[in-house]
């Protein structure tokens, strides 16, 4: 088989760089070690930035998103037991979306299938190789049958584990990795949100965040330890721990039900410097990992993927620095959106380690945060999306 852009990895990155590809014309093929339906059942982010609602319209794939999501002028900070309004919208002039990443894969999935692009599921032993010449080659076994695909560019869009940075040699890479002590025990329910806006808690007990996928499906999180196991969390146990940690007003609105999924990621910061080695160009969780609580991991790779187009379509066009400045040009917004979610992780969370005066410190940031105009714009101005 023979394409212009081999992309490794069907999740929402590959997905939309293959739409945005096709958009300009560009040939591509997208290989996926795993099933469509287990791709569609990861349970990921849902706050989408403005940058990514318009790339995801101008593939033709917004309509859903519009119908069914939720645009957010704002959200609540809490601590000390008080609720603080962030307005985004009257600080900013922008909002943001609430729309399941879920959702976001399935309607990349159904306008894929819709263009006749070639999508290839369940590729086993998938393999990088002569990305460092003008050649390079993706291969893989499907039903007992080895395959070849002979491309101009491999995107490596297949996540922290994949096989694309890991082909890289050690040497040419810089790795910067940050562990939290800590991990998000997250719970799916279909019961109302608590609040029409997400809630962001700081609490003695550890953190905490109320969101939704919809106005019927919440998603909510409690700070745990690394140590701490799913099974020694029942669904009442998540409950009262959530409700400890909310204020009041919020606790008493809380409505609860029978959980739909429920897991605990640890949290960490990773960036792999640089992102291109040769024809092979890294997006996406290949290349970077933010903790969640900045909202900014599918944010990322939306923007990875729109630079890397853009850089793909100059090169087609006869003009090769888009290609070269690729890395540069991810690694800017990136290391600022790594910033961003360290800082709300370290001003939100309970650390092991801290005494009091880290404490009364994080508090003193809040009470200033929520009390200075500038301050809050400054949140707002990151929350929503620094521009391009």
């Amino acid at each position: 088989m023979r394409t212009q852009v081999a992309i490794v990895g069907a999740g929402p990155s590959g997905l939309l760089l293959g739409a945005l590809l096709t958009k300009a014309g560009i040939d591509n093929v997208i290989v996926e070690q795993r099933s469509a339906e287990y791709v569609l059942g990861r349970i990921r982010a849902g706050v989408l930035e403005q940058v990514t609602v318009d790339l995801l319209d101008e593939v033709g794939v917004g309509a859903r998103m519009h119908a069914e999501g939720l645009p957010h002028d704002g959200f609540d900070l809490c601590f000390g037991g008080q609720r603080h309004r962030i307005d985004l919208h009257g600080l900013t002039g922008k909002r943001v979306m609430v729309y399941g990443q879920t959702e976001v894969t399935r309607d990349l999935m159904d306008a894929r299938e819709a263009s006749g692009r070639h999508t290839i599921y369940e590729a086993d032993d998938v393999s990088v190789h002569d990305f460092d010449g003008t050649k390079p080659t993706v291969r893989y076994h499907q039903q007992g049958q080895s395959h070849t695909i002979e491309c101009d560019f491999i995107a490596g869009c297949d996540g922290y584990h994949g096989v694309c940075r890991a082909s890289v040699p050690k040497e040419r890479i810089t790795l910067h990795e940050k562990i939290y002590p800590f991990g998000w025990l997250g719970v799916l329910a279909d019961v109302p949100p608590v609040s029409h806006e997400l809630i962001y808690v700081n609490h003695d007990r550890g953190f905490a965040l109320c969101s939704m996928r919809s106005r019927t499906r919440s998603r909510y999180y409690v700070q745990c330890s690394l140590a701490d196991q799913v099974e020694q969390w029942s669904d009442d146990a998540f409950w009262n721990e959530l409700r400890a940690r909310l204020p009041a007003d919020a606790a008493a609105q809380l409505i609860i039900g029978p959980s739909l999924e429920k897991s605990i990621a640890p949290l960490r910061s990773f960036v792999c410097e640089p992102m291109c080695f040769g024809r092979l160009l890294l997006a996406g969780d290949a290349a970077h990992i933010v903790p969640p609580t900045g909202a900014k991991g599918l944010n990322l790779a939306a923007t990875d993927v729109g630079y890397l187009t853009q850089g793909l379509a100059a090169h087609y066009r006869g003009d090769a620095s888009g290609v070269e400045h690729y890395s540069a040009r991810c690694l800017r917004r990136i290391w600022r959106a790594e910033r961003f979610s360290w800082w709300m992780t370290s001003l939100m969370h309970t650390f092991p380690a801290n005494g009091s005066f880290d404490r009364k410190v994080q508090f003193a940031e809040l009470d200033y945060l929520v009390n200075s105009e500038a301050a809050s714009t400054a949140l707002a101005e990151n929350y929503v999306g620094l521009p391009l």
